[in-house]
């Protein structure tokens, strides 16, 4: 009998996660079941993701899937798990607390550059909550990195909350640009430096018309501006605390 989880769901018993040959011959395993909806999404997107669909790629039955997860949505879960621990692998935050921002701005570079990887499952999954160790290994991380440059454990979790909600909203922003056909991603790259800006009347739009010289700029990312922009702001909020 299945046992229930913290998360009100249901624990898989050990022993149905054992590693298992599929009818082709392939040994599966949760890892590998992972592996190939990863592949499945990113060739074909989220809506070539069901069990059935799932189980013809491994060449087992799709019941076999249900050993390892309970649903469409625990593989969800699963994905975006795997995106953090692909952010996490190798990642080793310098101990200095002195170096919190670097080692911060290193952990939020990497998370986007993951994202980037595999924006269709960043799309899918990457803004859930997973519930699972590479997660938790991440907010850990995060979160120690705060409290040891002097933050109290409300203000680390406060200013993590803000980092990484903005490295993951302009991943899934960038991600999504990505998912545009290639004459849409020009014509919008291109209409920052066209006549559409470059004519626009001073008088109905003066600071607009002001800037406009400036305006290709935008047609990039603002990740890593905006990276910058919010440890800064960490940055000043640390430096008050040490002037109290």
């Amino acid at each position: 009998m299945a046992a229930a989880n913290g998360d009100g769901g249901t624990r898989i018993p050990t022993e149905r996660k054992r590693r298992r040959p599929t009818r082709s011959g392939a040994v599966l395993s949760a890892d590998s079941i992972v592996d190939k909806a990863l592949a499945l999404v990113e060739e074909h997107g989220a809506e070539a993701l069901t069990m059935r669909k799932l189980g013809q790629a491994l060449g087992a039955d799709p019941s076999a899937v249900y050993r390892y997860f309970r649903s469409v949505e625990d593989l969800h879960l699963a994905l975006g798990d795997r995106l953090i621990g692909e952010t996490m692998a190798g990642f080793t935050p310098d101990p200095d607390p002195a170096s919190w921002r670097s080692s911060l701005r290193e952990f939020g570079l990497r998370a986007y550059r993951s994202a980037q990887r595999h924006p269709r499952v960043a799309l899918l999954s990457g803004f859930r909550v997973t519930r699972r160790p590479h997660e938790q290994r991440a907010i850990d991380t995060g979160v120690g990195l705060l409290r040891t440059a002097g933050f109290d454990d409300a203000s680390a979790v406060r200013h993590y909350h803000a980092f990484i909600d903005t490295v993951l909203g302009h991943a899934a922003l960038d991600a999504a640009v990505q998912g545009l056909r290639p004459e849409q991603q020009e014509a919008d790259a291109e209409a920052w430096a066209s006549s559409v800006y470059e004519g626009v009347s001073p008088q109905e739009y003066p600071h607009l018309f002001a800037v406009r010289e400036h305006l290709p700029v935008m047609a990039g990312s603002a990740f890593e501006g905006a990276l910058d922009l919010v440890l800064d702001a960490i940055g000043t909020h640390l430096a008050h605390r040490a002037g109290r």
